[in-house]
């Protein structure tokens, strides 16, 4: 099973011509309303990949809720540690220019008030997967991955949004995931020079004896474990739009290694879902089937 302890957001996700600079405003023709956040993304990811799922997190308890659950609830993501409170389900504003590219504003709200304690009922053992991302408190996090850990229970950490992985997270994580500019951030809190992603990513896994996976767009993505490098190039798609690229990779690389894969076929599922994902505008809409991961494989 894998547990997703993260972020629910509804998206606001409007496309201009070109992403405005600051104090620029650009005009869209209209806006859509889709369920996102990184902890659900990568939740719904993994579900449709083929994996077991629980996603533990917050919500408000207000109509934007149903809409940040809906696809979950649809694909049959088990909720029972998602908290409802008093704070507006978070969002998210989404702007994405014709070449696909993205900028993205993140509103908290009931995000702010997940809480590691909503596992502590989850029945986690050996067998199992935490994924957590930094869109929840990095408290929370901490206490979620140590008692992951505490349990046998692999965690894997997507630091998105980028930054500093303290020390005792480190600790209790056995695989790092990142993009070109948070694998730099991480290599940087950790006090290591790196001039570029992929040799930020080896640093990390070497100096934190952790695996490190940093993605690299169309070049596809290079991952470090135990010393030894591997590289699986990206799939050739038509790009309609980045958002949640990542998110998919992250879930289906997490699907893949719950299903019994290695870390070189967990990798390449990965990279599959990621490409697969640009094909469709939206974050969650977007997310691949395992069937469609499977097909692209042996395309």
């Amino acid at each position: 099973m894998i547990v997703v302890f993260g972020s629910v957001n509804v998206d606001f996700v409007t496309r201009v011509k070109t992403i405005p600079h600051p104090g620029e405003t650009v005009l869209g023709p209209n806006y859509d309303v889709i369920p996102g956040g990184k902890g659900a993304n990568q939740a719904l990811a993994a579900r449709r990949a083929g994996a077991e799922v629980l996603m533990a997190g917050a919500v408000g308890d207000d109509p934007f809720a149903a809409i940040g659950l809906g696809l979950l609830v649809e694909a049959g993501v088990d909720l029972r540690a998602m908290a409802r409170v008093k704070a507006p389900t978070g969002a998210a504003f989404i702007t994405v220019d014709e070449r696909g590219e993205n900028a993205i504003t993140v509103a908290s709200g009931a995000n702010a008030f997940a809480s590691a304690a909503s596992l502590e009922s989850i029945a986690l053992g050996p067998k199992d997967t935490l994924l957590m991302q930094r869109e929840v408190p990095e408290a929370e996090l901490l206490a979620a991955a140590r008692f992951a850990k505490s349990k046998g229970a692999r965690v894997l950490l997507n630091v998105a949004p980028a930054g500093i992985v303290s020390d005792e997270l480190a600790k209790a994580i056995d695989l790092v995931l990142v993009n070109e500019h948070e694998a730099i951030v991480v290599a940087e809190g950790f006090g290591l020079s790196a001039t570029d992603a992929e040799t930020a990513a080896r640093d990390i896994a070497a100096a934190r004896n952790i695996a490190c996976i940093v993605t690299l767009g169309a070049e596809g993505a290079v991952g470090w474990t135990d010393g030894v490098r591997r590289h699986v190039p990206a799939f050739a798609v038509d790009v309609m739009d980045t958002t949640a690229a990542g998110d998919a990779f992250c879930g289906a690389f997490a699907a893949a290694l719950d299903q019994g894969f290695g870390f070189t076929g967990a990798l390449t599922r990965g990279v599959a879902a990621g490409s697969l994902a640009c094909t469709i505008h939206g974050a969650q809409p977007s997310l691949p089937s395992k069937v469609e991961i499977e097909a692209k494989l042996g395309a």
